[in-house]
């Protein structure tokens, strides 16, 4: 559909049962957050808060919360968008087939940004930062966030619409040290476009000026988080997705205006000059702390007559970025892999926060006429992914070869690791990166940006048969008196709360003299864990755990270990230390009395009867 606006999106949306309306006055300090939640974990329809505490702007949340309403909306475009990301990534297909591929390269010239005068919809009118909706997601969030915002920069030496970026990046509206309607936070991680911008304006002893807009076409947003090949420009982007032309102009201090956003707020990031951003509750499930982001001096609060503000709410996978991610995989599934010589898929797998933990299978083709099989062209082609983009911001790799598995499928989590494990030799298929760059929001690692990573490498034949339940004879010392089988050859042994960090070193002595001559051929991993039957309970809860609360370089053990020329393995099971560490974030938790309000509107005559 060719939204022209946000409420265009909204009406058609509710016209088609996609959508409800929630008249009542709801306090935008947790109780929004929350409502979201429980309607998202129900598969509900996006939601209009029509009477928001304190702001005289409506919201609307979980606009993409499932796969299918993605398609709904964006129904008339999709499959045409798939070919033109794809012919983007081989061109010849539109030189040997003209014809077949026509249609989608009038699609991409309809899509260039338009310039319009200055009387469009945005244009209605100004606000204060303090008059939007101060949506709080979390307790110990540090102030309201801007939470689905497409952040707008320009280069400053190339500068124009073309040569923009345009990413989604969290926006602190309030608290902390920020001067009420005169100051924001800007957070923005490793590899991303406007850093490259802000770099530039630095070296220059420029500011940068930076276009933050809410709302508009859905096609906007998605622009906004899309992993796009090099060259193709957000902004071109969201006009084919959306068929719709990126409607812009400049107002009249040079800041780039989106003419069909629902808020637009203007202001510039001068060098060096930063303040304490956050707590916020992130998307790995822990609070990512306070630290220096850069400060944006507002200038500007633009809104159109009938604006809605769009917000979403982060956490814990799945949330609503995890349809937004099967959306860009839908669009771009094809794109990595043909970046990436052999490499046939890749999954950042979303139940362990995204970028800790990554799948990948690719080709064993070099030297066929080996007797044994074993890891050789798939050991480059992780040394890739760890170098690419966002991808680099992994921790923990693990690629197979497809020759071993035709069917292999990197998102059954549980059969991808049964694969790795029956296969994996412990003396040679671990390799580790130190002292390197990992997630900003990933606080296992040794400082903000800072951790490692390790890529395991696996093909051959299988080599052990995994157990499925411990032996009899099997027992641990104490004080490990507590573990649970995760699944066949995966092990949570509990740690008593009582045990500190300092005393792990004893304790893993204790381990490994117990069990260092016990036959555990059927037992490849163990993880050391706060609470055994939480970790065992699904594979979700042992992947979220595993992988986000453990740095690979500090926390990967193993039984009868050993060094070699500078290459770590173990003769016995890995061990991973995923206890939770005194420099960890704290963990989510949702406030008791504010999900009393929301259960209160699900009951008959509620709201939310019926859907929750």
């Amino acid at each position: 559909m060719a939204y022209k606006s946000l409420q265009d999106c909204i009406t058609d949306l509710e016209k088609n049962n996609h959508l409800i309306r929630i008249k009542e006055e709801v306090d935008p300090y947790l109780q929004m957050a929350a409502t979201h939640l429980r309607v998202f974990e129900n598969e509900g329809p996006a939601i209009l808060f029509e009477n928001v505490k304190g702001s005289k702007f409506p919201a609307v949340s979980n606009l993409f919360g499932t796969l299918d309403r993605s398609r709904f909306i964006f129904r008339d475009t999709l499959d045409k968008i798939k070919t033109l990301v794809d012919i983007k990534n081989d061109p010849i297909k539109a030189i040997k087939h003209p014809f077949k591929y026509a249609n989608t390269a009038l699609t991409a010239l309809s899509a260039l940004p338009m310039k319009v005068g200055k009387g469009a919809p945005i244009s209605f009118g100004k606000t204060s930062i303090g008059e939007l909706p101060q949506i709080v997601n979390w307790p110990k969030d540090g102030g309201p966030f801007v939470t689905m915002p497409q952040v707008y920069t320009e280069d400053i030496d190339l500068p124009g619409i073309m040569n923009a970026n345009l990413g989604m990046y969290r926006i602190q509206l309030g608290g902390n040290d920020y001067l009420q309607d005169k100051e924001i936070g800007l957070h923005y991680q490793l590899h991303r476009g406007i850093g490259v911008h802000q770099t530039k304006a630095n070296a220059k002893g420029q500011p940068l000026k930076v276009s933050i807009f809410v709302g508009g076409p859905p096609s906007h947003p998605v622009a906004a988080v899309m992993p796009l090949p090099e060259g193709l420009s957000e902004m071109t982007f969201a006009g084919a997705l959306g068929n719709r032309r990126f409607r812009y102009f400049y107002d009249a201090e040079g800041f780039c205006i989106s003419a069909d956003a629902d808020f637009v707020i203007t202001g510039t990031v001068m060098p060096m000059e930063n303040k304490p951003e956050g707590p916020f509750g992130d998307h790995l499930g822990y609070y990512s702390l306070a630290h220096p982001f850069p400060l944006l001096k507002v200038h500007n609060v633009y809104h159109r007559k009938d604006a809605v503000w769009s917000f979403t709410v982060v956490g814990r996978p799945p949330q609503e970025d995890t349809s937004f991610g099967a959306l860009i995989h839908e669009i771009t599934g094809s794109a990595i892999p043909k970046e990436i010589p052999g490499l046939h898929t890749v999954n950042a797998v979303d139940a362990a926060g995204v970028h800790p933990l990554l799948f990948a299978i690719g080709s064993e083709r070099y030297t066929p006429y080996v007797k044994e099989r074993h890891p050789q062209e798939i050991i480059t082609i992780a040394n890739h992914i760890l170098g690419k983009g966002q991808l680099s911001l992994a921790k923990y790799l693990f690629i197979a070869a497809k020759e071993d598995d035709p069917n292999l499928n990197v998102n059954d989590i549980g059969g991808f690791l049964k694969h790795i494990l029956q296969r994996i030799d412990l003396t040679r298929d671990l390799h580790f990166q130190t002292k390197t760059s990992i997630d900003t929001l990933d606080y296992s690692g040794e400082g903000l940006n800072s951790g490692s990573k390790v890529a395991i490498t696996v093909a051959g034949d299988i080599k052990r048969e995994l157990w499925g339940e411990m032996p009899s004879t099997f027992s641990l010392p104490r004080p490990f008196v507590n573990h649970k089988m995760v699944m066949p050859g995966i092990l949570a042994v509990e740690v008593p709360k009582n045990i500190r960090t300092s005393d792990m070193p004893l304790m893993l002595e204790m381990l490994q003299e117990h069990l260092g001559e016990t036959d555990l051929s059927g037992l490849p991993l163990m993880v050391l864990c706060d609470d055994a039957a939480f970790t065992a309970q699904n594979i979700n809860n042992f992947v979220w755990v595993t992988f986000t609360r453990s740095n690979p370089s500090h926390d990967i053990y193993g039984i009868n270990s050993f060094t070699e020329h500078k290459h770590w393995g173990c003769h016995g099971p890995l061990m991973i230390d995923a206890r939770i560490k005194p420099h960890h974030a704290p963990v989510l938790e949702r406030d008791p009395a504010v999900e009393k309000l929301v259960d209160a509107m699900g009951v008959k005559g509620g709201a939310l009867h019926g859907i929750i």
